[in-house]
């Protein structure tokens, strides 16, 4: 014998606790991105594992930042940013850009071009999207970025860095058969 379940209203649901909510995200794998712009307002970088693809078609990309970020103010302006998938070999540069380092000091432990938006792409970068901003939406204490992708750079030689159960992993690229 079966038994039918009734769905809740959505009114009836409490919601989720923000530490369930928070423990439940770090088992959920991503890659380990840094975050560039340079513009008028000044050149600022981030690392973020909140970025994924939207569509191909404009090529678009989302990118989350906390508005109380201290290079919210500088991404908000500038309107234009990079995407810089890290390789495993990046570690320690995406805690660089993860805390509180002063920016001339971050960006002084890599190498950096410019993209055609002005945004630093980092040498050595698995894959960096260059991109301008199309629309900004909030939700909660965040603004996603909807970026479309202007211009990629890409580097097949390099093995990936994910972030998983709060710590990196290096992610083994496989030989392709010849």
């Amino acid at each position: 014998m079966t038994m039918a379940t009734q769905p809740l209203a959505l009114a009836d649901c409490a919601g989720v606790e923000k530490q369930l909510f928070r423990d439940a995200m770090a088992q959920l794998g991503s890659a380990v991105n840094i975050i560039t712009t340079d513009g008028e307002a000044g050149r600022a970088g981030f690392t973020a594992s909140a970025v994924c693809s939207v569509t191909d078609s404009p090529p678009t990309l989302l990118v989350c930042l906390n508005r109380s970020a201290s290079v919210y103010p500088v991404f908000q302006q500038n309107q234009v940013l990079c995407v810089n998938t890290l390789s495993d070999r990046h570690e320690s540069l995406s805690n660089l850009f993860g805390g509180k380092t002063a920016m001339e000091q971050r960006f002084a432990a890599a190498s950096w071009a410019p993209m055609a938006s002005g945004s630093p792409a980092l040498q050595g970068a698995l894959t960096s999207f260059d991109c301008r901003v199309s629309q900004v939406a909030s939700v909660g204490t965040h603004d996603i970025f909807f970026c479309e992708v202007i211009d990629i750079l890409r580097s097949d030689d390099s093995h990936g860095l994910v972030y998983f159960d709060r710590r990196y992993h290096p992610l083994i690229r496989q030989k392709t058969p010849a």
